[in-house]
């Protein structure tokens, strides 16, 4: 099976039934750390260090509040290291244990998460991890068969070996994603930087502000002496089962992905968590815009005319299965942001990535959903030069 059987309703539906026949208990861990609302940004920090979890619940007389993540510290500038966490707490979508893995994978999605908090009534009783999400791929039969190069990310973010650590981490922050290859001068992979190590070398005692965590990453720490160096690689066309195994039993999130010793790609944990996603059930298009400030969601309708045209377009190619904007502004300057929009197209079981930066949030918006149209077109004929290297 690949992909394109995602279209056969019927196949769908009976890989559907099989994903959802796992229960929310067979990938429920228990143990996990957490945090209270009092701790201090200093203190959570040394927590995500000790413990590898970049997400941390928050828990106040054994009620769940919400989450910190590393990446909405790091957006804190200002924000002194012994502030209080409790106004950096994230209100994401929570899991039941009677829930379908269809729809936790969907949320997974939407938060840009690395766990989903599954609670009973107020009480939070366990974490689902991503990679014990995207595991269950190794017990069914049709996910296995699909190949990497199907849900691959490409083109694919990368920083040299020579690179300062802050160049790893402005990318990291401005496209929302927490690992990237690292390449020598000839574009060989020579390992991957994540915020894994990020957090390591970026946390010092004697930084005061978010601000200075910064401050120290310039201070000419390379990305090559911080990068895990055993990093695993996966041929574009293996499938997708055997990526997953490496992943899981690595710990590693993101595989770069080779082709004759090339980098075309990388595959992550996210994109197998959209091709679960995709065979839920629904009766249209799931789009989701996230990020949007209250005075700026009076240009929603605007947004959705142009995705509807955009979709209307693309339907004609390939079937959409979800569309995801998350709007992001820095550089603020009198009052004037300027807006870093990025977007997730998951369309015909591949993954399509874009972002746009801009100060005017209705072109920059209408100039990514264009740039995702051209990109439906130009993936036609790569998954066309794809499948002829097959025969």
């Amino acid at each position: 099976m690949g992909v394109k059987d995602l279209e056969d309703l019927k196949k769908l539906s009976m890989l559907r039934s099989q994903i959802d026949g796992i229960s929310v208990e067979k990938i429920l861990s228990t143990e996990f750390p957490t945090i209270s609302a009092d701790y201090s940004i200093a203190n959570a920090l040394s927590v995500m260090k000790e413990s590898n979890y970049q997400d941390l619940p928050v828990v106040e007389n054994g009620m769940y509040m919400g989450v910190v993540t590393y990446s909405s510290i790091l957006r804190k500038k200002s924000v002194t290291l012994d502030a209080k966490v409790k106004n950096l707490i994230r209100n994401i979508q929570t899991a039941t244990v009677d829930m379908k893995i269809t729809e936790i994978a969907e949320m997974f999605i939407k938060n840009n998460s690395r766990q989903i908090p599954v609670l009973n009534g107020k009480k939070i009783v366990g974490i689902v991890k991503r990679n014990k999400i995207i595991d269950i791929v190794n017990d069914i039969k049709a996910l296995k068969e699909i190949k990497v190069w199907e849900i691959m990310t490409n083109p694919v973010e990368a920083v040299k070996a020579h690179d300062l650590m802050d160049d790893a981490l402005a990318i990291m922050v401005a496209n929302d994603i927490r690992t990237l290859p690292v390449v020598d001068e000839t574009d060989r992979v020579i390992g991957v930087v994540g915020m894994r190590e990020i957090i390591d070398n970026n946390w010092k005692k004697e930084n005061k502000t978010i601000g200075d965590l910064e401050k120290s990453s310039r201070s000419h720490i390379t990305v090559e002496s911080i990068a895990t160096t055993s990093a695993k690689t996966v041929e574009w066309d293996v499938n997708v089962a055997d990526a997953v195994s490496v992943m899981v039993n690595s710990g590693f999130s993101t595989l770069p992905v080779l082709e004759s010793n090339a980098l075309v790609g990388v595959i992550t944990e996210y994109d197998v968590l959209e091709l679960i996603s995709a065979c839920r059930e629904r009766d249209m298009l799931f789009v989701q815009i996230s990020g949007l400030e209250d005075d700026e969601k009076d240009y929603t309708d605007a947004i959705y005319a142009d995705i509807e045209t955009m979709i209307g377009k693309v339907s004609k190619i390939y079937k959409p299965e979800s569309l995801t904007i998350h709007v992001s502004r820095y550089n603020e300057v009198g009052g004037n942001p300027k807006y870093s929009i990025t977007a997730r197209l998951f369309i015909n079981g591949s993954l399509i990535m874009m972002k746009e930066v801009g100060y005017d949030i209705t072109k920059t918006m209408s100039d990514l959903i264009k740039k995702l149209e051209a990109a439906v077109i130009d993936m036609k004929d790569s998954k066309v030069s794809f499948r002829n290297r097959r025969k």
